[in-house]
């Protein structure tokens, strides 16, 4: 078995590929699985974007998708799905129907067209021409966080959001992973500090390892009264695992996502998350699966602060600092 990464590659099957424009200051995230994957999905904020989140109800029909997509973009972004879908139709995959394959493909995306990036791309968004090259660069194995893929663009109320991933392993040998695409309109961070709120789950110092503060500011913080934001990600595990049961792990990431970030599933967030199963590997007995559960919180939890941590300011005038600006040297 190889070491694991800390990454949602660390699961068998599973490649993550970004695109990037830091003058658009927007970008997109694919994640495809080598085999369809058993999905569902939770959609808790209030403003939500995605394409084909219906489906992932457990009580559809379709049970597997072959990718995820992650865009900023806002409403434009999903455009990137059409990208992803068009790579994986030259590739022969997709659900078939007949004499046809469709390729399934779920997509959230974020806003972030307010952050100083060069919006204006003529008559038709660049995002599904950036779907199928976050498609073509998917692999195995390592990938960048912070101000990339679906995070380029991303900020929170304090500091730069960006993306971040992680992953650990159950008792039984089972891996469950995380990314997310950090975009909040609350603070990933403890009042004016370094502190991020994921950490009594950080693992080896992933995001710091500064842990708590003496004391807790629980003041609202806000990206803007009426800038709608949202924190979209992706929790995935080997297991062998019915829809509801995915549907319930990604439950369990919003459990995460609520001890990452203060406040959220405000009205302006649209935070979503999706989720799967490989089914590479059968539970023992239920005890396996409420361990998954556990563990889907937690490297929600840590992916997350993960995603600001490890981002950087975008190269245009008068944007948002990055966490790294003003406590990087603080960082063991």
């Amino acid at each position: 078995m190889s070491r694991p990464l800390n990454l949602l590659t660390d699961i068998e099957g599973v490649a993550v590929g970004h695109a990037t424009d830091l003058s658009l200051g927007s970008g997109v995230t694919a994640i495809v699985f080598d085999e369809p994957a058993v999905a569902s999905g939770s959609v808790l904020g209030g403003a939500p974007g995605g394409r084909d989140t219906a489906l992932l109800d457990p009580s559809m029909t379709v049970q597997a998708v072959d990718a995820f997509v992650l865009s900023g973009g806002s409403a434009f972004g999903l455009d990137a799905a059409g990208g992803v879908q068009a790579g994986l139709r030259e590739i022969g995959r997709g659900l078939q129907v007949r004499t046809a394959r469709v390729p399934i493909v779920p997509q959230a995306i974020l806003i972030d067209l307010l952050n100083g990036g060069n919006k204006d791309w003529g008559l038709y968004s660049p995002y599904r021409d950036m779907g199928y090259a976050a498609f073509k660069a998917a692999a195995k194995g390592a990938f960048a966080l912070g101000t990339v893929g679906a995070g380029t663009g991303a900020t929170t109320a304090n500091f730069k959001g960006g993306i971040g991933s992680a992953s650990a392993r159950t008792s039984a040998g089972h891996t469950v992973g995380a990314l997310m695409a950090v975009n909040a309109m609350g603070s990933v961070t403890v009042g004016e500090g370094p502190h991020f709120w994921a950490s009594p789950f950080e693992q080896d110092g992933e995001f710091g390892g500064l842990g708590l503060p003496q004391n807790f500011d629980n003041r609202l913080r806000l990206k803007g009264r009426n800038v709608i934001a949202t924190t979209i990600g992706v929790v995935v595990t080997d297991a062998v695992l019915s829809k509801p049961d995915v549907h319930r792990l990604s439950i369990l990431a919003h459990d995460g996502l609520a001890r990452a970030v203060l406040p959220t599933h405000l009205p302006g967030d649209g935070d979503t998350i999706f989720s799967a199963a490989t089914g590479a590997k059968p539970l023992s007995d239920a005890a396996d699966f409420l361990e998954i559960c556990h563990l889907a919180t937690l490297v929600t939890a840590r992916a997350i602060a993960r995603g600001v941590y490890e981002a950087t300011a975008l190269p245009v005038p008068d944007v948002q600092p990055a966490w790294r600006d003003r406590f990087g040297s603080l960082a063991r």
